[in-house]
């Protein structure tokens, strides 16, 4: 999967994130830019929670979301 595909992904999914976890930020948003660690890094940060949580949050978020993807650096 290319670079451009996944940005294109993450400006689709944009909203839905924001629905799940309402504490990230606009500016949050620009650092996620589509990687997953980044969006477990802000999650944990945001939400005051542990990696691990953060990690489980995103990975059932995913289940949910089959057509959701991140880049995995």
């Amino acid at each position: 999967m290319n670079k451009d595909t996944v940005q294109g992904n993450w400006k689709q999914l944009k909203g839905k994130v924001k629905e799940q976890w309402g504490k990230l930020t606009d500016d949050d948003f620009d650092v996620i830019a589509g990687k997953r660690d980044q969006l477990v890094g802000r999650i944990q940060e945001r939400h005051g929670i542990s990696r691990d949580e953060a990690e489980r949050q995103v990975k059932d978020w995913e289940e949910r979301n089959p057509g959701a993807f991140f880049e995995r650096v």
